[in-house]
């Protein structure tokens, strides 16, 4: 077989999806027969996906997008390929057209590179960026790329996913984007009636249900210590079933939708929005969405489950024992298995799109035994929460939480020693201990982004542009994204470690970075130590480079690695990959 045959033979054609709207009705196809969406936001369990009912995923971003299409064709699910187009106020100014082609060549590049995968369903331009849709600036950039993608792919819609359904929005939509195909729609306890809201406020087009699930922390009552009331996983099922049956089954403009969130994601707390533990265990809100996807619900249901009772939750002592009880129940009526678990509760309310780290566990302070636990109380004052989960025998899981609040000043808070190697950036970090969220000089000059054009492993690179010909720009990795104050505590004992490892490699070569580790040594969790490789003249091929950290204090790192670059009287790219703590001996 020649290689040209064999090449044929292994290359699928792309499978065209069409929006057809007719007589008040909108449908979507999928190589000319209805494809109605049965979808679920996440690409983490694909095969429990699709035992489940579903037929398709959604993602927020390109990154790692090609072994995403690869997984769902191989699980028989299709994609909407997010293509995160930037908040306004955040890293493009939408009135500089500079900025606004510098995204839009990104955006363009992603189409171009998964355009012709037979699992892609469609393209969702933008999450939540419209801001309030007056601003053509914002509105003019959406439609850009929409039209854009539109040329280059004409056989996958777009769709772009808006917070809610204000009619600003949907009048901005109809006045500057005719581009866009399907209006997705992200609501949580307004999700019920959302369809009604959105023809109450103007919307024609096709619409899907991009996001939904329980009731956002936004939007539940509070503790008098202001910690957010968190509804069990019984509570959060019913929610499922009253936004599919409100605003999905039955809509005429409605061409699908994508429930929230297939996997788990510590966003407040470690289960909030969660359908499926960290553990792979489903929870009630797979059994309802089973249901609704295919009529019939699982054989075995996930357990029952109540909030946990204490004999107070507020005004506890250090030392203090306490007895906690939960009620959960199987409905076959088999024997439970149950888990506590008390981690801190610092009260974050995150928007979704920051990441935001794990709250500490407390293992010494629970002693369990079935339904119930007893409760030992730290040493540290401050908000917590007790965690109760049941599993019944065929996997499945149930849990619920208490906020508590300790009477007694704060403990003293230390570093965590992590395993080495830590991973900064590479392959199979995502999300990891710390972000790329420092930006720093001329921000408007510097374009991060993954590639997949000779990355030193795996299929992903970082290729870094300062597009400046003068000034500074640089980006650092930070354990706590945005505390220029060093406010909040954060950070590593690497103590352990003995460099930083890393790979890089310039664009053309000639180009001079200075790479760093620690530094930011201000506030009250600053880093303990730094040390730099100064003005590092890079080749195109990939360079071993270290930052070596014996004689320097790294029992608090919190600044796990940076890139300055001092303009160099034209545009620098280079590109980074596998940046890890390591130990050499």
């Amino acid at each position: 077989m020649t290689g040209l045959l064999a090449l044929c033979l292994l290359t699928a054609d792309p499978i065209p999806t069409e929006v057809r709207v007719g007589n008040g009705r909108a449908e979507l196809t999928r190589g000319g027969e209805a494809y109605f969406v049965r979808g679920v936001g996440g690409s983490e369990h694909l095969k429990l996906a699709a035992d489940r009912g579903a037929n398709s995923i959604r993602t927020w971003g390109a990154d790692g997008a090609e072994a995403i299409l690869d997984e769902a064709e191989k699980n028989g699910l299709t994609v909407c390929v997010g293509l995160w187009l930037a908040h306004p106020g955040t890293y493009v100014d939408y009135a500089d057209p500079a900025q606004v082609q510098a995204q839009l060549d990104r955006t363009l590049a992603d189409v171009r590179r998964l355009k012709d995968h037979p699992a892609l369903l469609m393209w969702g331009v933008g999450n939540e960026m419209e801001g309030d849709g007056t601003d053509p600036n914002v509105m003019g950039a959406l439609e850009q790329a929409a039209a854009a993608i539109k040329s280059i792919d004409p056989k996958h819609p777009t769709m772009t996913a808006l917070a809610g359904t204000p009619k600003s929005k949907i009048e901005g939509l109809n006045r500057y984007c005719p581009s866009i195909d399907v209006i997705g729609i992200n609501s949580y306890g307004g999700a019920p009636t959302a369809a009604a809201r959105y023809a109450e406020n103007g919307g024609t087009r096709p619409f899907m249900l991009t996001e939904f699930g329980p009731l956002g922390p936004w939007e539940v009552a509070s503790t008098e210590w202001q910690r957010r009331i968190e509804e069990t996983s019984t509570a959060k099922a019913d929610r499922y079933r009253a936004a599919y049956e409100g605003s999905v089954e039955g809509q005429p403009l409605c061409v699908g939708s994508y429930a929230f969130l297939w996997g788990t994601k510590q966003e407040t707390t470690a289960t909030w929005f969660g359908m499926v533990l960290d553990d792979g265990s489903p929870t009630a809100a797979v059994d309802v969405m089973q249901e609704l996807w295919t009529t019939q619900p699982p054989a075995n249901l996930a357990p029952t489950i109540g909030v946990p009772t204490l004999p107070k939750v507020d005004g506890l002592k250090p030392g203090e024992t306490l007895t906690a009880r939960v009620e959960a129940a199987d409905p076959e009526g088999r024997p439970l298995r149950y888990e506590w678990v008390l981690r801190s509760d610092g009260g974050v309310l995150t928007n979704g799109a920051v990441r935001q780290d794990p709250e500490r566990d407390f293992p010494d302070a629970i002693t369990a035994d079935g339904p119930t636990a007893t409760l030992t109380v730290p040493k540290g004052g401050g908000g917590y929460r007790l965690f109760a989960y049941a599993f019944d025998p065929a996997g499945n899981a149930a849990v619920a939480n208490r906020p508590i609040r300790v009477d007694a000043p704060p403990a003293a808070w230390s570093p965590r020693k992590p395993t080495l190697p830590l991973a900064v950036y590479e392959e199979s970090v995502d999300g990891g201990p710390f972000a790329p969220a420092g930006y720093m000089g001329n921000t408007s000059a510097i374009v991060t982004e993954e590639t997949t054009h000779d990355p030193h492993s795996g299929d992903h690179c970082l290729r870094i542009r300062y597009t400046a010909a003068g000034e500074w720009g640089g980006v650092l990795w930070q354990a706590v994204p945005d505390d220029w104050d060093n406010a909040k505590p954060g950070g590593f004992d690497l103590s352990h470690a003995t460099e930083v490892e890393f790979f890089a490699r310039g664009e053309t070569g000639g180009e001079r970075v200075t790479f760093l580790v620690g530094g930011d040594g201000g506030g009250r969790y600053g880093d303990t130590g730094k040390n730099e490789l100064k003005d590092v003249v890079l080749t195109t091929d990939w360079q071993r480079l270290r930052v070596v950290l014996d004689g320097r204090d790294a029992s608090r790192i919190r600044t796990g690695f940076g890139w300055v670059v001092a303009g160099q009287g034209r545009p620098v790219t280079f590109h980074l990959d596998d940046v890890r703590f390591v130990r050499r001996r």
